[in-house]
């Protein structure tokens, strides 16, 4: 075959050889032979067939393999070193065989079932440069996997890589592969910040390809669940290597120096997939939720993507709300800011003002022990911008001044965390007016976690005031969808009911507005809902009952202050909020002549 007649395609290589192998063989030649083909056999062929992938040649240390997808070959790579740093757990230091592995994406020639040309060469390369036990990759695959393998890429800069003529920009993938759980002298201690474990999920179904989907659930679980800041995430290589094991949660999660596991099992019944997944306390062993999730095998990637979106979603606020309960049984004097930031959380979600006051106290002193934590910025944020909208008396002189500049600082440090960015951009449009601003930061914010409920809340609430009330509805409707427990549920129920009377649906606005209720009866703006849409239907005694019962929770409280308070861009999207208002005569100054008034009628 000519040169011509090669075919030429674009493949990801994936090259690899066992670091300090004439020393093993040296040493022990037979016994190395045997135990390489027995890795080979064992783990390499099988997790490059699961990967679709194909060994193109092996040489006595090492061998090539060819993948049409780059994900595809970075997660055969996790994998591998998964699976040796498992084989490894109780082999001597001097007498292990470890893997380096380059993987390169580029143009490539084969031909008579080699492949040759610079992609080739560049990830041996790269596999030159790799640690034992490493993986190094190209930038151009570190662009195509970041965010679709659950593990982070350090930047080694520009390499001069020999035989290359140009200078090729290479990435360590930062895999976290421990040794063995079992041969780890020392237990890490817990991390100051959060730490989450997905141990792999137990296929109970007896059918190896289940073992495959499972695999891919664990995967996109840690991918999506990194995307929340709040907590970090072992990478998959750590947690795997309690793959078929029996596991003691407690035991994993202090070896993984973790406080939460999450853990389930995939089981196939004829056509149809279930699986399960619970959330565990990784100190007390105590199940924190559980669920499952069922499907078809027809429809077997819908299934994946709901039950990791839906995971990803629950896991979250389980954590939060493990951890507040945490930090009020071990430590509730405690002036460690995390601390004081949990204990500000459920002031917030009071939603009354003295509550809220007392949320702003905590987060003061926290603020003072961190001023540029970010998270605890972001709280602050979202306290004062609700007592402005809510027309509240101010707590630190300019409320406006204030959250202008709390704002600054925690954009300054955000680092891309989601919940913050959201939590600055709904400031910028609803209490600085900075609407260009404001909108890029929530679409940045939606963009990094679109599974986070809280954001999309967020983002609810300031297309409802500053922008489209379809993006507004759209929002309110899926973080209802993804998390319909969550704490904040109120605020979203709200949000419809609110969008729902700017378009003239009252019935619909009323019935949003009942169950908003029942999650928290002390929010203002649900009672603006109760008592407009009743108002607005015609129901006068039921919206002069909410009139009465508003001005007990909001003595002195009118529509003028209500008005002057909202931040919306366009007025006219508060009129019916604000005639249902008047209707019920919600600018009787005299709490008695409202039940005066009732009596009458």
């Amino acid at each position: 075959m000519t040169t011509d007649q090669a075919e030429r395609k674009l493949s990801a290589i994936l090259a690899a050889d066992v670091a300090g192998y004439s020393r093993l063989m040296g040493a022990d030649e037979e016994g190395t032979l045997g135990t390489l083909n027995g890795h080979r056999r064992e783990l390499v062929d099988p997790s490059i067939a699961r990967r679709r992938g194909r060994i193109v040649k092996t040489t006595g240390d090492g061998f090539l393999a060819e993948f049409t997808s780059v994900v595809d070959a970075v997660r055969c790579a996790l994998e591998m070193q998964a699976g040796m740093a498992e084989r490894n757990a109780n082999v001597a230091s001097d007498k292990r065989l470890e893997f380096r592995i380059g993987i390169n994406v580029g143009d490539i020639i084969e031909q008579d079932g080699d492949i040759f040309g610079e992609g080739v060469n560049i990830a041996a390369r790269l596999e030159g440069i790799a640690e034992p036990g490493g993986i190094c990759v190209s930038q151009r695959v570190q662009e195509d996997a970041a965010g679709k393998v659950g593990v982070n890429f350090e930047d080694l800069g520009e390499q001069a890589l020999k035989n290359i003529a140009r200078s090729v920009r290479a990435y360590r993938v930062r895999t976290g592969v421990i040794a063995s759980p079992q041969v780890a002298k020392d237990n890490p201690p817990l991390p100051d910040k959060l730490a989450l474990a997905v141990l792999p999920f137990q296929n109970m179904s007896g059918d190896p390809e289940q073992e495959y989907f499972a695999d891919g659930v664990v995967e996109d679980i840690i991918t999506a669940l990194s995307r929340f800041k709040s907590f970090a995430v072992i990478a998959r290589n750590s947690s795997f290597v309690y793959k078929g094991r029996a596991v003691d949660v407690r035991h994993a999660a202090k070896e993984l120096g973790v406080r939460y596991v999450l853990e389930g099992s995939v089981r196939r019944l004829g056509q149809r997939l279930r699986i399960t997944a619970q959330l565990v306390d990784g100190t007390s062993g105590a199940h924190l939720w559980a669920d499952r999730f069922d499907g078809v095998v027809e429809d077997v990637f819908d299934v994946q993507d709901r039950i990791t979106e839906s995971v990803a979603t629950i896991v979250e606020p389980q954590i939060r709300e493990a951890e507040i309960a945490r930090s009020r049984r071990e430590r509730p004097d405690s002036v460690a800011a995390y601390d004081l930031y949990l204990q500000a959380l459920p002031k917030l979600r009071a939603g009354t003002q003295d509550e809220n006051a007392a949320g702003f106290v905590l987060v003061s002193k926290a603020i003072a022990l961190e001023p540029n934590n970010a998270t605890v910025l972001g709280l602050a944020l979202i306290l004062l911008q609700h007592r402005f909208n809510m027309g509240w008396p101010p707590l630190t002189g300019d409320d406006k001044a204030t959250c202008r500049e709390l704002t600054r600082r925690a954009l300054a440090n955000a680092h891309d965390d989601a919940s913050v960015l959201a939590k600055c951009g709904n400031t910028l449009l609803q209490v600085n007016r900075e609407y260009d601003l404001g909108f890029a930061t929530l679409r940045r914010a939606i963009e990094l976690n679109p599974n986070d409920a809280e954001v999309l809340m967020i983002a609810g609430i300031g297309n409802l005031h500053c922008g489209s009330l379809d993006d507004a509805l759209t929002y309110f409707n899926r973080a209802t969808r993804l998390s319909p427990a969550d704490p904040y549920a109120f605020v979203t129920l709200t949000g419809i009911a609110s969008v729902q009377m700017a378009f003239g649906k009252y019935a619909e606005a009323l019935a949003v507005a009942e169950r908003s209720l029942a999650a928290n009866p002390n929010y203002d703006p649900t009672y603006w809902m109760l008592i407009a849409a009743n108002a607005q239907l015609g129901r006068m005694d039921e919206a002069r009952s909410w009139v009465v019962k508003f001005r007990a929770l909001v003595p002195g409280m009118t529509i003028a202050k209500i008005k002057a308070a909202q931040p919306d861009k366009d007025p006219a999207r508060l009129a019916a909020i604000l005639e249902g208002l008047r209707l019920a005569g919600l600018t009787t100054p005299d709490p008695r002549a409202d039940e005066n008034q009732i009596q009458r009628d």
